[in-house]
Protein backbone atom coordinates (compact mmCIF):
# COMPACT_ATOMS: atom_id res chain seq x y z
CA UNK A 1 0.00 0.00 0.00
CA UNK A 2 1.24 3.47 -0.86
CA UNK A 3 -0.04 7.00 -0.56
CA UNK A 4 -2.44 7.65 -3.47
CA UNK A 5 -3.34 11.34 -3.11
CA UNK A 6 -0.24 13.32 -4.02
CA UNK A 7 -2.03 16.40 -5.28
CA UNK A 8 -0.41 18.55 -2.57
CA UNK A 9 2.92 16.73 -2.51
CA UNK A 10 6.05 18.85 -2.20
CA UNK A 11 9.71 17.74 -2.09
CA UNK A 12 10.96 16.88 1.39
CA UNK A 13 13.71 18.61 3.33
CA UNK A 14 17.05 16.76 3.42
CA UNK A 15 17.75 14.42 6.35
CA UNK A 16 20.89 14.23 8.41
CA UNK A 17 21.54 17.91 9.05
CA UNK A 18 20.36 18.18 12.65
CA UNK A 19 21.06 16.45 15.96
CA UNK A 20 18.53 13.79 16.97
CA UNK A 21 18.12 12.93 20.65
CA UNK A 22 16.59 9.73 22.01
CA UNK A 23 16.39 8.21 25.47
CA UNK A 24 19.64 6.25 25.19
CA UNK A 25 21.43 7.57 22.10
CA UNK A 26 22.09 10.89 20.41
CA UNK A 27 22.81 11.19 16.69
CA UNK A 28 24.95 14.07 15.47
CA UNK A 29 25.88 15.05 11.91
CA UNK A 30 29.49 14.05 11.32
CA UNK A 31 31.93 16.86 12.11
CA UNK A 32 35.51 15.79 11.67
CA UNK A 33 36.97 18.25 14.17
CA UNK A 34 34.58 17.03 16.86
CA UNK A 35 34.21 13.35 16.03
CA UNK A 36 37.33 12.09 14.26
CA UNK A 37 39.24 10.74 17.26
CA UNK A 38 36.31 9.09 19.02
CA UNK A 39 34.80 7.69 15.84
CA UNK A 40 38.06 6.24 14.58
CA UNK A 41 38.57 4.52 17.93
CA UNK A 42 35.41 2.41 17.45
CA UNK A 43 35.29 1.89 13.66
CA UNK A 44 38.86 2.43 12.45
CA UNK A 45 42.20 0.68 12.70
CA UNK A 46 43.19 -2.92 12.16
CA UNK A 47 41.22 -4.14 15.18
CA UNK A 48 37.96 -2.87 13.64
CA UNK A 49 38.67 -3.74 10.01
CA UNK A 50 36.14 -6.57 9.89
CA UNK A 51 33.32 -4.11 10.59
CA UNK A 52 33.73 -3.00 6.97
CA UNK A 53 33.69 -6.45 5.35
CA UNK A 54 30.31 -5.95 3.68
CA UNK A 55 30.46 -2.16 3.27
CA UNK A 56 31.34 -0.79 -0.16
CA UNK A 57 34.08 1.42 1.30
CA UNK A 58 36.73 0.95 3.98
CA UNK A 59 38.33 -0.35 6.08
CA UNK A 60 40.37 2.61 7.23
CA UNK A 61 43.57 1.71 9.03
CA UNK A 62 44.78 5.18 10.01
CA UNK A 63 42.95 8.38 11.03
CA UNK A 64 44.24 10.53 8.17
CA UNK A 65 43.03 8.09 5.51
CA UNK A 66 39.71 7.72 7.29
CA UNK A 67 39.03 11.43 7.21
CA UNK A 68 40.25 12.19 3.70
CA UNK A 69 38.91 9.10 1.96
CA UNK A 70 35.57 8.76 3.74
CA UNK A 71 34.91 12.51 3.52
CA UNK A 72 35.57 12.38 -0.22
CA UNK A 73 33.13 9.47 -0.59
CA UNK A 74 30.43 11.39 1.29
CA UNK A 75 30.89 14.49 -0.83
CA UNK A 76 30.99 12.56 -4.11
CA UNK A 77 27.84 10.58 -3.34
CA UNK A 78 25.82 13.04 -1.29
CA UNK A 79 25.95 10.97 1.90
CA UNK A 80 24.91 12.57 5.19
CA UNK A 81 26.62 10.68 8.00
CA UNK A 82 25.35 10.55 11.58
CA UNK A 83 27.56 9.69 14.55
CA UNK A 84 25.97 7.66 17.35
CA UNK A 85 26.66 8.75 20.94
CA UNK A 86 25.56 7.09 24.16
CA UNK A 87 23.47 9.66 26.04
CA UNK A 88 24.62 8.59 29.50
CA UNK A 89 28.36 8.73 28.85
CA UNK A 90 28.66 10.75 25.66
CA UNK A 91 30.85 8.01 24.17
CA UNK A 92 30.79 7.45 20.42
CA UNK A 93 29.42 4.02 19.51
CA UNK A 94 29.25 3.95 15.70
CA UNK A 95 27.85 5.60 12.62
CA UNK A 96 25.48 5.32 9.67
CA UNK A 97 24.58 7.48 6.72
CA UNK A 98 21.62 8.73 4.75
CA UNK A 99 22.24 7.63 1.14
CA UNK A 100 20.42 8.10 -2.15
CA UNK A 101 18.41 11.05 -0.88
CA UNK A 102 15.67 11.77 -3.41
CA UNK A 103 13.87 14.74 -1.92
CA UNK A 104 11.51 15.20 -4.84
CA UNK A 105 10.20 11.66 -4.43
CA UNK A 106 10.34 11.42 -0.65
CA UNK A 107 12.73 8.46 -0.69
CA UNK A 108 15.95 7.90 1.25
CA UNK A 109 18.21 4.99 2.12
CA UNK A 110 20.01 4.15 5.35
CA UNK A 111 23.43 2.72 4.61
CA UNK A 112 27.10 2.51 5.51
CA UNK A 113 25.97 1.14 8.86
CA UNK A 114 29.09 0.58 10.97
CA UNK A 115 28.33 -0.19 14.61
CA UNK A 116 31.21 -0.55 17.04
CA UNK A 117 31.37 -3.89 18.82
CA UNK A 118 29.93 -2.42 22.04
CA UNK A 119 26.81 -1.25 20.17
CA UNK A 120 26.00 -4.40 18.23
CA UNK A 121 22.89 -6.40 19.27
CA UNK A 122 21.93 -3.94 22.02
CA UNK A 123 18.85 -1.91 22.90
CA UNK A 124 20.83 1.19 21.96
CA UNK A 125 21.34 -0.15 18.44
CA UNK A 126 17.60 -0.61 17.94
CA UNK A 127 16.99 2.77 19.53
CA UNK A 128 19.41 4.43 17.11
CA UNK A 129 17.70 2.82 14.10
CA UNK A 130 14.30 3.90 15.43
CA UNK A 131 15.52 7.47 15.89
CA UNK A 132 16.65 7.57 12.25
CA UNK A 133 13.36 6.17 10.98
CA UNK A 134 11.30 8.57 13.09
CA UNK A 135 13.28 11.45 11.61
CA UNK A 136 12.63 10.22 8.07
CA UNK A 137 8.90 9.58 8.43
CA UNK A 138 7.63 11.67 11.35
CA UNK A 139 9.84 14.75 11.14
CA UNK A 140 10.36 15.03 7.38
CA UNK A 141 7.39 13.16 5.87
CA UNK A 142 9.26 10.84 3.52
CA UNK A 143 7.28 8.17 1.67
CA UNK A 144 9.92 5.46 1.39
CA UNK A 145 12.84 4.32 3.56
CA UNK A 146 15.32 1.90 2.00
CA UNK A 147 17.82 -0.63 3.32
CA UNK A 148 20.19 -2.45 0.96
CA UNK A 149 22.88 -4.97 1.73
CA UNK A 150 25.24 -7.53 0.27
CA UNK A 151 23.38 -10.85 0.09
CA UNK A 152 26.35 -12.42 1.86
CA UNK A 153 25.76 -10.12 4.82
CA UNK A 154 23.34 -12.39 6.66
CA UNK A 155 23.42 -10.27 9.82
CA UNK A 156 22.32 -7.15 7.90
CA UNK A 157 19.50 -9.00 6.14
CA UNK A 158 18.31 -10.37 9.47
CA UNK A 159 18.46 -6.92 11.06
CA UNK A 160 16.42 -5.36 8.26
CA UNK A 161 13.65 -7.94 8.55
CA UNK A 162 13.66 -7.80 12.34
CA UNK A 163 13.27 -4.03 12.32
CA UNK A 164 10.30 -4.22 9.95
CA UNK A 165 11.71 -3.67 6.47
CA UNK A 166 10.08 -5.67 3.66
CA UNK A 167 12.24 -7.66 1.26
CA UNK A 168 11.70 -6.44 -2.32
CA UNK A 169 14.15 -8.51 -4.32
CA UNK A 170 17.79 -9.01 -5.23
CA UNK A 171 19.79 -7.09 -7.82
CA UNK A 172 22.13 -9.72 -9.25
CA UNK A 173 25.66 -8.71 -10.29
CA UNK A 174 24.81 -5.31 -8.85
CA UNK A 175 28.36 -4.10 -8.37
CA UNK A 176 32.00 -5.05 -8.17
CA UNK A 177 32.90 -4.63 -4.50
CA UNK A 178 36.32 -5.29 -3.04
CA UNK A 179 37.37 -7.62 -5.82
CA UNK A 180 34.22 -9.70 -6.18
CA UNK A 181 30.76 -9.54 -7.72
CA UNK A 182 28.14 -8.42 -5.24
CA UNK A 183 24.43 -9.22 -5.36
CA UNK A 184 22.41 -6.65 -3.45
CA UNK A 185 19.19 -7.34 -1.51
CA UNK A 186 16.68 -4.49 -1.36
CA UNK A 187 14.33 -3.80 1.57
CA UNK A 188 11.98 -0.92 2.31
CA UNK A 189 9.37 0.55 4.63
CA UNK A 190 6.70 2.84 3.17
CA UNK A 191 4.87 5.66 4.90
CA UNK A 192 1.67 3.63 5.22
CA UNK A 193 3.57 0.71 6.78
CA UNK A 194 5.50 2.90 9.18
CA UNK A 195 2.83 3.42 11.93
CA UNK A 196 2.60 -0.33 12.59
CA UNK A 197 6.39 -0.73 12.48
CA UNK A 198 6.82 2.19 14.89
CA UNK A 199 4.19 0.86 17.30
CA UNK A 200 5.90 -2.54 17.48
CA UNK A 201 9.30 -0.94 18.07
CA UNK A 202 7.92 1.33 20.80
CA UNK A 203 6.28 -1.66 22.49
CA UNK A 204 9.45 -3.75 22.28
CA UNK A 205 11.66 -0.98 23.71
CA UNK A 206 9.24 -0.20 26.55
CA UNK A 207 10.68 -0.99 30.02
CA UNK A 208 7.78 -3.33 30.79
CA UNK A 209 8.90 -5.62 27.96
CA UNK A 210 12.05 -6.54 29.93
CA UNK A 211 12.33 -8.45 33.18
CA UNK A 212 14.53 -7.59 36.14
CA UNK A 213 17.52 -9.22 34.44
CA UNK A 214 17.03 -7.20 31.26
CA UNK A 215 15.77 -10.16 29.26
CA UNK A 216 13.09 -9.41 26.67
CA UNK A 217 9.61 -10.75 27.42
CA UNK A 218 8.37 -10.58 23.84
CA UNK A 219 10.48 -10.58 20.70
CA UNK A 220 10.04 -7.68 18.30
CA UNK A 221 8.70 -10.02 15.63
CA UNK A 222 5.93 -11.17 17.99
CA UNK A 223 4.76 -7.62 18.55
CA UNK A 224 4.14 -7.13 14.83
CA UNK A 225 1.74 -10.08 14.58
Amino acid sequence: MTTTDLSTWTPRLPPGIETLIGSTVRLEPLDWETHEQGLFAVVGGKENARLWDHVSVGPYLDPATFQTSFAATCIANGWETMVIHEVASGKILGMFSFLRVRQQHGSVEIGCVVFGYALQRTLKATGALLLMARHVFDDLGYRRYEWKCDTQNVASSRAALRFGFIYEGTFRNDMVSKGRSRDTAWYSITDTEWPAVRAALDAWLAPQNFDADGTQIKRLEELRL
